[in-house]
């Protein structure tokens, strides 16, 4: 029997083709009913608080509700309409409700209490036991234990700030869409590549204009900062992208009103769980303990970058001022004269190597890493989709037993939120009828898309994002953990999240890979070995530089959410300000407003966390550290890693998962040798 709407259907994979806007709110209602219904039900003081009795019911009915306002929360990020949008934001407020008062129900608390403390407890697998622990310290950090009073305004805190993170993403989309620029004179555009001209050109088309069309998504701008000769154009593009839903657009999608009263909220959150600071509250799941101790961290490695990073800028700015006539090096020079400086040491260019990665032999690539180290197969398969350019695979095991599969969706476009990212649409689980419920997960990105009728070619940056989100991927499909709560990356500590993604990346570098995955777009033939050596050669090119500058914005977010009074005299700028005079090596220009646009900490889930990619940067080159004494893609050393790491996913610390693959506690030593910044800079 059909279901008539596609929303409430989970016997398979999203019905993609059939969703529609007026799905949503019949579909959420009936949702949240049916989950109030089953709470209300648990609560029942008769009945038992066993696993099977009240853990399985209530995973079962908010289950449904997580997936199909997962898949509504996917559209509202990769087909953002004004329909989809006002649909999202009018149930966002009533979903958020109901997530609140489930963290802060007193009697399903007393059952995860009592079940801790029961007999059943110790006969438990400790996948289970992971759930029920990490339950009850969520229900702590959702104001069960507040009283009736606080529990309300701290409601009231949570559906607020569902509400301003939605408008900032929403305003920096908004924003990114609103601004173009058309170029009619093709001598304007002297320096930049073919490629990036002819997507241009198409996009022009595409408005019935003549000439070249340029927007502030990532690959149609930074080409120009990257190539283009002509300085002023340089400049307006920089200007344009810097100060995105600031003060210097339109007032109704500034978002710096919206930071502000983020920042009060969160701090308010705090101060009624009984903490100094927003940025304790975000450490109490994660791996680092205190404010003190990630800002130590992050400091002590900006101490061991900062030299490097001195020494790029200076040898930069000297490069510019003799070859290219530039005596004060300016923010739009920087990509520009970078790129020009690479030529030149390396004798070869990113839009050269450009051509070797296209699409096909990118993924076939990837393909084959993945079935090389953890024993798999990758295979096309079928699904409905939300855009034609989506892509559906399969991964199964050696015996054909089905894994998981993902969604791939790589290039951008109007109405789709810009970066990269990984997304579960369900997780693993065995069902109560005993059948498995098999992974499922969205992979997307914002690459360029084909252009001239050929296949989309990626920069070799692109390919690092394309392995990093398919780690993410890895660890939620290639789970083994059959609970919920616990499998894949569900219940992973935020700041080892970023543990298998970054690892994946690493490969990216090996000649073994790289001489299976590239192919000349127009030759086909592969990389040559010339050319490989010299992009290993340039692979710390400037990696003083690109550390220093995620360090500013890792210690900028913790003190942020952890000193900074969002209600004293001090502005978020002049804070901001204050990081830069500490750790950076190049400041923007006063006008540079990139906190307006600093989605991962104010809409995306970072906030007091964005110091994770840094974090678990150490643990991911610690881990592939023992591949490179295994020889890299080693299929033993991948089992180990997908034993130890990947395949237990949330169900146990994440540094017991990584002393069990590596047999100690992870070290920095790898992370700086990996940056080329394991040696002291001559004077």
């Amino acid at each position: 029997m059909s279901i008539t709407n596609p929303l409430l259907d989970f016997s398979g994979l999203p019905r993609f083709g059939d969703i529609r806007p007026e799905h949503i709110t019949p579909a959420i209602e009936a949702l949240l009913a049916e989950c109030k219904a089953t709470v209300e039900t648990l609560e029942a003081p008769g009945l038992p608080a066993s696993w099977d009795s009240f853990v399985t019911p209530l995973d079962d009915a908010t289950e449904r509700l997580g997936r199909a306002w997962g898949i509504v929360g996917h559209l509202n990020s990769v087909v953002d309409t004004p329909e989809q949008r006002a649909a999202y934001n009018e149930n966002l407020p009533r979903v958020t409700e109901f997530w609140t008062a489930l963290s802060q129900n007193e009697a399903l608390y007393a059952k995860y209490k009592a079940l801790r403390a029961s007999p059943e407890f110790d006969t438990l697998a400790p996948a289970r036991k992971k759930i029920v622990e990490n339950s009850l310290r969520d229900f702590r950090l959702g104001g069960a234990e507040l009283t009736d009073a606080a529990k309300e305004r701290f409601a009231a805190i949570q559906e607020r700030q569902a509400e301003l993170s939605q408008k900032f993403s929403e305003h920096v989309l908004d924003a990114t869409n609103a601004w173009s620029l058309l170029i009619e004179d093709e001598a304007e555009l002297a320096g930049l590549p073919d490629d990036a001209k002819q997507a241009a050109r198409e996009r022009a088309e595409q408005d019935g204009k003549p000439g070249y069309k340029f927007t502030l998504h990532f690959p149609s701008y930074f080409p120009v900062l990257q190539y283009a000769d002509k300085r002023e154009l340089r400049e307006q593009i920089y200007r344009a992208n810097a100060t995105r839903a600031s003060e210097f657009g339109p007032a109704e999608l500034d978002n710096t009103p919206l930071m502000k009263e983020l920042l009060a909220l969160r701090a308010e959150e705090a101060a009624l769980l009984g903490y100094a600071s927003f940025a304790e509250v975000s450490l109490v799941p994660k791996m680092a303990e205190t404010p003190a101790e990630v800002e130590g961290f992050l400091r002590d490695l900006a101490a061991r970058a900062k030299p490097y990073a001195q020494r790029d800028v200076q040898e930069l700015q000297a490069f510019a001022k003799v070859e290219l006539g530039l005596d004060e090096l300016k923010p739009w020079d920087v990509a520009y004269a970078s790129e020009k400086l690479r030529e030149k040491r390396y004798s070869f260019s990113e839009q050269e190597l450009k051509q070797y990665f296209p699409e096909p032999k990118a993924l076939g690539g990837l393909f084959r890493v993945i079935e090389t180290l953890f024993g798999v197969r990758v295979k096309p398969d079928e699904a409905p989709v939300w855009h034609p350019d989506v892509r559906f695979h399969r991964i199964e095991a050696l015996d054909g037993r089905l894994l998981g599969q993902f969604y791939i969706d790589l290039y951008a476009r109007e109405g789709k939120r810009s970066g990269a990212w990984m997304d579960d649409a369900r997780g693993r689980r065995l069902r109560p009828d005993g059948s498995l419920q098999t992974p499922v997960t969205y992979l997307t990105c914002n690459f360029s898309a084909p252009v001239g009728g050929k296949p989309a070619v990626f920069t070799h940056d692109e390919v690092l994002t394309l392995f990093h989100e398919f780690g993410h991927g890895l660890h939620h499909m290639l789970t083994r953990v059959e609970e919920l709560g616990v499998a894949g990356i569900n219940g992973v500590e935020w700041d080892a999240v970023e543990l298998p993604s970054q690892f994946m990346e690493n490969f990216c570098w090996e000649w073994e890979v790289l001489s299976h995955m590239t192919g000349h777009v127009d030759t086909g033939a592969p990389l040559p070995r010339a050319l490989y050596d010299k992009m290993i050669a340039a692979k710390n090119f400037q990696a003083g530089m690109q550390t220093v500058r995620q360090i500013e914005f890792s210690l900028f977010d913790m003190l942020l959410h952890g000193s900074f009074d969002p209600a004293g005299e001090v502005t978020i700028q002049q804070l901001l300000d204050a990081v830069r005079e500490e750790v950076a090596v190049l400041v923007p220009p006063p006008f540079n407003r990139f906190q307006n646009s600093f989605s991962h900490i104010f809409a995306g889930g970072y906030a007091a966390g964005y110091y994770s990619y840094k974090w678990a940067e150490v643990l991911s080159a610690d881990a592939y550290g023992k591949f490179e004494e295994h020889g890299g893609l080693n299929p033993a050393t991948g089992a180990e890693f997908l034993e130890t790491i990947l395949s237990v996913g949330g169900s146990r610390p994440a540094l017991d998962s990584f002393v069990a693959f590596r047999g100690r506690k992870p070290s920095i030593d790898a992370l700086l040798r990996h940056n080329g910044m394991a040696e002291p800079v001559a004077a």
